[in-house]
Order: C-alpha cells, then sequence, then structure tokens
C-alpha cells in the first residue's frame, strides 16, 4: 500500500517525502479534531473510579 502511494505521488524523492508528511498531519489533525472525540464517550477508560477513604 506505501508502495502504491509513492508511486502515486508526483515529483522527486523530496517532494514525495514532503507531500506524504502533509497527509500524515493531516489525518493526525483529522483524527484528533473529529474522530477521537466522537468515539471518546465510547471507550471503558471513561468509566474509572476513584474512591475517597479506604
Amino acid at each position: 500500500m506505501y508502495a502504491l502511494l509513492w508511486r502515486a505521488l508526483p515529483g522527486p524523492w523530496i517532494v514525495k517525502l514532503i507531500i506524504c508528511l502533509i497527509l500524515i498531519a493531516a489525518v493526525v489533525f483529522l483524527l484528533m479534531e473529529y474522530v477521537f472525540p466522537v468515539i471518546a464517550p465510547y471507550m471503558p477508560f471513561n468509566d474509572a473510579t476513584i474512591e475517597e477513604g479506604g
């Protein structure tokens, strides 16, 4: 898959590298801003409780 993406990008290797870095940054941004906040309430680590006393 990565080889296919690398061959599909235009330009020499430095341009391909820059485009890949931009694509990675865009995917991370979209995940952090839109996907993770939507699924966060459904994740099991949100059900942690801490009891005082003991």
